[in-house]
């Protein structure tokens, strides 16, 4: 039997997506909502940051996959939260698979600008993008169509504007020390990470040299930026199997 795939979502949105848990095995792929997000919208943003998203994602998973050791696959700053994970709880995890996942603060300028954001603010951001979401697609280098809009309003219902900011003012806080980068080492000699970005964002993704030369595998989706699953999905989802070896 396959070991377990867990989705982890980044900033906005979901992992939810049409076929993507279809693509695996049945009952052995998980895109679960991170705490404030869809079903878990109505947490309070005082109890949001990326250590109780570990928490929780450590429940779901013993919850969903009890005794077993999962591949975690993080989006952005999904892939905080699976490096976190696997520092805490490393028996759980058989890989990494980071899409274009923070290593500094170089990757969370965006998080930067949500976490110093006056509150009215990020809640009239928010809310521009949600009257707007062929514009917000635009900016993120995403054709706007049906498919891409359908799922870019569902992104942007997912979550209120307290959500982003309570997690952006984590992610600022726990990937600015120097122990952040000493943490993601450790991981990259404990388990295999594989390194997974879009062709046109590749460039503004800040791996340091020594995450290249320890990477288990690299590749690019060709024909995407940084919404690769959004815009090439079958890429997408090809480039993930065979860096898990599941083609």
């Amino acid at each position: 039997m396959p070991s377990p795939i867990v989705f982890i979502h980044g900033l906005i949105g979901t992992l939810q997506l049409p076929d993507m848990t279809a693509a695996f095995a049945p009952g052995r792929a998980l895109a679960p909502d991170l705490l404030g997000y869809g079903t878990q919208r109505e947490v309070p943003p005082e109890a949001i940051d990326l250590p109780a998203q570990v928490e929780h994602l450590q429940r779901l998973i013993e919850r969903h996959f009890p005794g077993e050791a999962v591949h975690l696959v993080g989006h952005s700053v999904g892939g905080v939260v699976a490096m976190l994970f696997a520092q805490a709880h490393g028996q759980q995890v058989r890989s990494l698979v980071s899409v274009e996942g923070n290593f500094s603060l170089d990757d969370a300028f965006w998080s930067a600008a949500v976490a110093r954001m006056p509150a009215a603010e990020a809640c009239a951001m928010l809310e521009g993008f949600r009257a707007a979401p062929a514009a917000w697609l635009e900016r993120a280098g995403v054709q706007a169509d049906a498919r891409s809009l359908a799922i870019a309003e569902h992104w942007l219902a997912q979550q209120p504007a307290s959500t982003l900011q309570a997690m952006a003012r984590s992610v600022v806080e726990l990937t600015a020390p120097a122990s952040y980068q000493a943490g993601l080492r450790r991981v990259f000699v404990s388990h295999p990470v594989h390194l997974l970005a879009g062709v046109r964002s590749r460039a503004g993704w800040h791996v340091p040299q020594w995450a290249e030369e320890a990477a288990a595998s690299q590749a690019l989706v060709a024909d995407a930026g940084h919404l690769m699953m959004l815009e090439q999905p079958e890429s997408f989802l090809s480039a993930l199997k065979a860096a898990l070896q599941l083609a």
